[in-house]
């Protein structure tokens, strides 16, 4: 057998043997991207309007922190999910473009568990200026 078939082989074995080793992680990993059917529900419809209090551009979805105030007037924190840091940085949407103590209007979905937790449809800001925090190309189509 001449070395570069050789050389092939043990490639081929550790190849194998490091994607079999790594098998096991890949469940975790797909749960950990999760589908948006799995986490919000359609037939549960936010209209909020507050505050922002945090902004956390982490993967693999950014979340924005607004304080709302509920019927009795107790504020309560949502979180609103966003796409990747990547896909918002890119189109422009950075912490400072999120400053805190901003007034957001959004419209979206509420998270399956009924926790104050949701991902916006649309965001904007009081003046009109409207947020693209999901990663989506503006006017590209839903």
């Amino acid at each position: 057998m001449n070395r570069v078939a050789t050389l092939r082989g043990r490639v081929r074995r550790h190849l194998g043997g490091l994607l079999l080793a790594l098998t096991p992680l890949l469940p975790q990993a797909l749960l950990a991207h999760h589908a948006f059917a799995l986490e919000f529900d359609v037939n549960s419809p936010l209209d909020l309007t507050g505050t922002v209090s945090k902004v956390e551009l982490i993967n693999p979805h950014s979340w924005i922190h607004i304080d709302v105030k509920d019927a009795e007037g107790k504020v309560v924190t949502w979180m609103i999910e966003g796409g990747s840091p990547n896909a918002l940085v890119r189109r422009g949407v950075t912490k400072q473009s999120i400053p805190l103590g901003s007034a957001l209007h959004v419209i979206g979905y509420q998270a399956r568990d009924k926790s104050p937790k949701g991902v916006g449809r649309t965001i904007t800001f009081t003046d009109g200026r409207e947020l693209f925090f999901d990663g989506r190309v503006p006017g590209a189509g839903d």
